[in-house]
């Protein structure tokens, strides 16, 4: 197993709502994808990221097909313009 954690900090913190219910759609859609989750921080400390993905993949091929994927890709385009910031972790679980 194969756990995919991305972090973004938004250029606009209001796009954070849309953006966690197009990742949470991805749910279901592509093989391999064994469980996807977003949340929204409260935090707010200056370390903190503003949204956070993580996602459980059956094995690493899985997550290259995610990656890949077509709905995944559509998700990705929206997103892509409203981030300052990104981080990512990939490890085996």
């Amino acid at each position: 197993m194969v756990k995919h954690v991305v972090m973004w900090r938004l250029k606009n913190k209001e796009d954070g709502v849309f953006i966690r219910e197009e990742i949470l759609s991805l749910e279901g859609k592509i093989p391999g994808l064994v469980s996807i989750e977003a949340g929204l921080d409260f935090n707010q400390s200056g370390a903190a990221y503003d949204l956070v993905l993580i996602s459980t993949h059956i094995d690493r091929e899985a997550l290259a097909i995610y990656q890949d994927h077509p709905e995944h890709v559509r998700v990705k385009n929206i997103i892509v313009p409203l981030v300052g910031d990104r981080g990512v972790v990939d490890f085996d679980i």
